[in-house]
């Protein structure tokens, strides 16, 4: 058990470190959106060139579970939806695979916005 905890948390840990060095680095210029958006872009540009699976093998939830993880699977959703549909497959395939984690926080943050008084 503790041979895939260990890994996970270093991955996991090493990615908010760059986001949290990103953000304290270069201040005020790169806010949490820009690591965001930065994130996600890089997950998916380097899930689409094949560097981010090896990531995923030593890391498992540790490489998934962070933004980088969800651009790695609209990428590698939409690389498979092609190689089955065509080029329809690149515009639908990223959102088939991250369908379940989209309706999770859309759900859950619906829940959070019901159950605390959100500041306006």
């Amino acid at each position: 058990m503790f041979n895939m905890i260990i890994p996970a948390f270093i991955v996991g840990g090493v990615i908010c470190v760059i986001g949290q060095l990103l953000m304290d680095l270069t201040k005020p210029k790169f806010t949490p959106a820009h690591v965001l958006v930065a994130f996600v872009t890089g997950g998916a540009i380097l899930g689409a060139l094949g560097l981010y699976e090896p990531l995923v093998k030593i890391g498992g939830a540790g490489a998934t579970i962070p933004l980088s993880g969800f651009g790695y699977s609209l990428a590698k959703g939409a690389m498979e939806a092609v190689g089955e549909r065509g080029i329809i497959g690149a515009f639908s395939g990223g959102v088939e695979a991250t369908a379940v984690g989209i309706a999770a926080a859309v759900f859950f943050g619906y829940l959070m916005s019901v159950a605390f008084k959100p500041k306006g």
